[in-house]
């Protein structure tokens, strides 16, 4: 029987028009779709279980012996990204040695925490994992840090009681957040974007394999560009439109960057060189 290529799926928003367009018009039948959140998926590509991934930038500099990755294809951001969200109850000054709580979903939004507290605004603090839904967490923790669908739903339930130059006051259940978008905070003091995630395949793919791995980059280039023509039309359809509005979609897609440029390659060494500093490669 022909083996299949294995494709992890990110079951977010920020990926719903790529994957769309690639399961709804292009010859997938040689494909195995395999979902998970990010961090998942990054074990699952070390433990080989799927051979292609949306994955984790900070999985791909840990190993970049071990994988290769699609050129031209990231997911990025040149500023906010609306999908990673620090909500805290103090300003973020004031979290200097106390817990900020991290979702267990990420490994690169988690990092990028710790760089931007550290070496941008000398914040020390306890970082610490936890699985707790984000209604939940707001609740309990002082600090917390959303990301995906989770962090995007929750700020547009959210009231809006002001807008400053790096972070919004949230009203949610009650309480007032300060909330710090990520992506707008590396942005603001590198001037490079930020590179959330690559298409990281596995470099000792078997042969047969090796020529799925074409097809698929060939299939991937198709269902960007096409994505990126119908955005109105996939927002009419996507998982979410009964809680965002299409408009708010869509504007959120068109402020992710999906391609990978050098000046992507830029933000994603300077990220190395942090994480390097940091002792967190």
């Amino acid at each position: 029987m022909k083996q299949k290529l294995r494709i992890g799926k990110i079951p977010y928003a920020n990926l719903f028009p790529v994957f769309y367009v690639l399961e709804d018009e292009c010859d997938c039948k040689d494909y195995e779709f395999i979902e998970g959140f990010p961090s998942a998926l990054n074990r699952m590509l070390r433990e080989n279980q799927v051979d292609i991934s949306p994955s984790s930038s900070i999985e791909y500099l840990r190993n970049e012996n071990t994988y290769t990755f699609i050129q031209g294809h990231s997911i990025s951001s040149k500023g906010s990204v609306e999908s990673i969200l620090l909500f805290s109850r103090t300003p973020l000054e004031e979290l200097d040695n106390k817990e900020v709580f991290v979702t267990h979903q990420s490994e690169t939004s988690i990092a990028l925490l710790e760089i931007i507290l550290k070496k941008f605004y000398s914040i020390n603090c306890d970082i610490r994992t936890s699985t707790m839904p984000a209604e939940k967490a707001l609740v309990s923790y002082t600090a917390y840090l959303s990301i995906g669908d989770e962090a995007l739903i929750t700020a547009n339930k959210a009231h809006e009681a002001s807008f400053e130059k790096d972070y919004r006051i949230l009203e949610i259940n009650n309480q007032s957040f300060y909330t710090y978008d990520l992506g707008h905070l590396w942005h603001k003091n590198t001037n490079v974007p930020f590179v959330y995630a690559l298409w990281i395949a596995r470099k000792n793919l078997p042969e047969e394999k090796k020529e799925l791995f074409e097809r698929f980059k060939k299939d991937l280039n198709y269902s960007l560009h096409s994505a990126m023509k119908k955005l109105p039309d996939i927002a009419k359809v996507s998982p979410l439109k009964n809680v965002i509005p299409p408009d708010r979609l869509v504007s959120y897609w068109k402020g992710i960057s999906y391609d990978y440029s050098d000046e992507h390659k830029k933000g994603l060494r300077l990220f190395q060189n942090y994480l390097k500093e940091l002792g967190l490669l």
